[in-house]
């Protein structure tokens, strides 16, 4: 989740992409929307150990958009896919 972000904060759709369930994953990815990734807060894990093929990570992030600054919680699911973790999809919790 962690790597995720951070993509996220650098513009690294390659990084994004590659780690997102092939089964999931978007067509196009666009990063240039203005947004600067301000901070990650780690909430709640579920799973997600050597021994799991699924897990959860629930986590608060911030951003700052033209001069406004906002944040949002996620309870996002991964999938261990060919022995890696990939996103599969989120719901927002607020």
């Amino acid at each position: 989740m962690r790597s995720r972000y951070s993509a996220f904060a650098v513009g690294d759709a390659a990084y994004l992409t590659a780690t997102w369930h092939p089964d999931h994953r978007p067509d196009e990815l666009d990063l240039a929307d203005g947004k600067r990734w301000t901070r990650l807060e780690i909430l709640d894990t579920g799973d997600g150990s050597p021994f799991h093929r699924t897990g959860t990570v629930t986590f608060r992030a911030a951003f700052r958009h033209r001069g406004e600054d906002y944040r949002f919680e996620e309870k996002s699911r991964f999938e261990r896919v060919d022995g890696s973790w990939v996103y599969v999809d989120a719901e927002f919790v607020r």
